[in-house]
């Protein structure tokens, strides 16, 4: 499987070298070659495969040649070891939990396959790598945990001062050793500047060794599929297939569900469901994209303005607006609506959503309202009690705080803190190569 850039400029690579490189040289995002298409046999007897071997089936096309399938089923051992349960919450709509991993959110399956893929490809080379992502919430805490004490990758990562809450900054801050917090005054859209600013400097590039760990790097976008084909395996009327809401803010989640389900996964639909950030939303009702400010909202691992991997979606679609209309709907949803969900799900069914998957679940409802002969998922993408500064005032009670972030609450932080000058983040890099 070769990948090319979705700006058409840059040679086509391998899966080795897309990881490695993390974006190609002419701005745009690695995509495959070709979308594999998986045996009927396999989508019918979904059933008897555990999750390992779905995983195995589903990844394998886009790394053949190039990680040995004995290596590949180690990897996928540590990478898909927790449970992902789907769990009814109303009579049409189930929930997804796919925070059941070590930092509590669904950015642990990309994270963990990237990390145990460099480190093979790593090993033996005299240069270190240095992994750089910005992170706007729970990226970073998965990446740190990835990553950490691997030998021969550095880990930088960027965030904004002020906009990650205490749970996302203990993950990222308190680890040490290969792993590099860098606390940013400014937005999390300086933070991405500053790592853009840093890949395209020919002269940097060229005394470190950088790869992106963000959800641009194709090593974590493609595992991102994995858990769309587990929940259809616990999903019971096959004859009918799911919708399926995605809380989204970078898109690399809906667009590696839309990448499966064009691979031979039955979906019935897509929703992007957006916060008060609707650029996305706007393109599907005007057939233009317009990159946004940032808006701040409590869902604010969300709050992203002009999300690079809705590049995939056009690409997975040949750019035809018709064509994804057909397949993917988007709602912008509010904090208030996004509150009450939080509350009266919680009261009503005693299911208990954090402010990202609360927005998926609006989303769904809404959609669900105008197809009511349907039924649908929204994906969980983090333990509530990662945000139990916003959830805790909503349902005023406290939250079940998980023996894991109890520990991370004692430990120090460990990072720096800089301006948004991308001239001090590359003097940063240059000490730790």
């Amino acid at each position: 499987m070769q990948y090319y850039s979705t700006n058409f400029k840059s040679l086509k690579v391998d899966f080795k070298e897309a990881a490695i490189k993390g974006r190609p040289a002419d701005k745009g995002l690695y995509f495959p070659e070709e979308i594999p298409t998986l045996p009927e046999d396999f989508i019918a007897n979904i059933n008897q495969y555990s999750s390992e071997e779905i995983a195995f089936e589903v990844i394998y096309p886009y790394v053949k040649g190039i990680i040995p399938a004995s290596e590949l089923v180690r990897i996928l051992m540590g990478t898909v070891n927790f449970k992902v349960p789907l769990v009814k919450v109303s009579k049409d709509i189930s929930s997804l939990e796919l925070f059941h991993g070590p930092t509590l959110t669904f950015k642990d399956f990309g994270a963990r396959f990237m990390g145990y893929c460099l480190e093979y490809f790593v090993k033996n080379q005299d240069q270190k790598i240095i992994a750089l992502v910005a992170t706007s919430g729970d990226a970073g805490g998965a990446i740190a945990n990835s990553f950490y004490d691997i030998e021969g990758i550095e880990v930088v990562i960027l965030y904004p001062s002020g906009k990650l809450n205490l749970v996302q900054e203990k993950q990222l801050t308190t680890l040490g050793k290969n792993i590099h917090a860098v606390e940013v005054n400014g937005s999390f859209e300086d933070c991405r500047r500053m790592m853009i600013d840093a890949f395209n400097d020919e002269e940097l590039n060229k005394k470190v060794s950088l790869t992106s760990a963000g959800s641009g790097n194709i090593a974590r976008w493609l595992p991102q599929q994995f858990y769309y084909f587990f929940a259809y395996k616990q999903w019971v009327d096959k004859d009918n297939p799911p919708v399926i809401s995605v809380p989204s803010g970078n898109f690399g989640n809906l667009s590696a569900g839309l990448l499966a389900s064009l691979s031979g996964l039955p979906i019935k639909h897509f929703i992007g469901a957006c916060n008060a950030n609707d650029a996305v939303t706007e393109f599907l009702v005007t057939e233009k994209y317009l990159s946004k400010k940032q808006v701040n909202t409590i869902s604010h691992s969300m709050d992203i303005g002009d999300p690079i991997n809705f590049a995939r979606i056009l690409e997975l679609f040949n750019h035809h607006w018709g064509d994804l209309k057909k397949m993917m709907s988007s709602y912008n949803v509010s904090d208030k609506e996004t509150t009450s969900a939080i509350k009266s799900v919680h009261q009503k069914n005693g299911y208990l959503f954090d402010p990202h998957s609360a927005v998926g679940y609006v989303a769904l409802q809404q959609y669900l309202h105008k197809h009511p002969d349907q039924k649908g998922i929204v994906l969980a993408t983090a333990n509530p009690a990662k945000f139990f500064e916003v959830v805790e005032p909503i349902i005023e009670e406290p939250t079940s705080m998980p023996s894991s972030v109890e520990l991370e609450f004692a430990r120090p932080k460990v990072g720096m803190k800089i301006n948004a000058d991308v001239d001090v983040l590359k003097d940063f890099l240059l000490t730790i190569q």
